[in-house]
């Protein structure tokens, strides 16, 4: 179990599209960019190893203008082929109503190499919500491809979330989600972990990661470790 795709071209013009509206024609507009490098003791998307339970080097670029978004991120994976790595495009619009802050947007999973007739690329639409309570979030997402990843197309992933800062430079977080799928079979995943800033730059994470899926070793549960710098 992988990942959704537009086609280059495409995924290339929802970006740029959205880059556009994150930076509107005024004097007064600023666009902010942050990077962040990181690796990863095993690449898991929605409880699946994407580098055959092996380590990642990882890293993208943020673009934020107001409430709208844009950036990319690469990822190396392994999926037993020519693929080499994963490119994701995305894009947004984040806002707040009612004491809840809402993100809108859309993803573009792209793959170096992929086999011909692989179907690998594939596109996704979110929705999200999460609403802050003390010092805990409360978290909710929806996303929708109408062509999946590989032989799967309309596909479905719906996740409920929550994090806990119990001291300073902590996280306790975890996320529970299910994946529809129109040909392989429907499965649950779940995670949890621990985070804990080492800078206001570097922050290193330990999470727990499983999944109902019976005889797959890529979901079977697992522990990872992970390091990430922002700058």
């Amino acid at each position: 179990m992988k990942k959704t795709i537009i086609r280059a071209a495409a995924a290339a013009t929802l970006a740029a599209g959205l880059i556009g509206l994150a930076a509107p024609a005024s004097a007064q507009s600023t666009v902010d960019v942050a990077w962040n490098v990181g690796a990863v003791s095993d690449y898991v998307f929605r409880g699946f190893s994407q580098t055959s339970e092996d380590p990642a080097i990882q890293g993208g670029v943020d673009l934020t203008s107001g409430g709208f978004y844009a950036g990319a991120w690469a990822s190396n994976v392994d999926f037993g082929d020519d693929t080499d790595a994963e490119v994701d495009l995305y894009g947004g619009y984040r806002t707040e109503a009612g004491g809840f802050a809402l993100d809108f947007g859309a993803i573009g999973y792209l793959y170096v190499g992929e086999p011909d007739g692989a179907d690998y690329n594939y596109a996704e639409f979110k929705a999200a919500a999460s609403r802050a309570v003390g010092p805990a979030t409360f978290g909710a997402a929806v996303y929708y491809s109408p062509d999946f990843f590989g032989a799967d197309k309309e596909a479905t992933y719906a996740e409920v979330n929550a994090a806990f800062s119990p001291a300073p430079k902590w996280t306790v977080s975890g996320a529970l989600g299910k994946q529809w799928l129109d040909v392989s079979d429907d499965y649950t995943t779940w995670n949890v972990g621990v985070g804990y800033a080492l800078t206001d730059k570097v922050g290193v994470d330990v999470r727990y990661h499983d999944t109902d899926v019976d005889g797959v070793p890529g979901a079977e549960d697992r522990i990872v470790g992970a390091v990430k710098l922002t700058f």
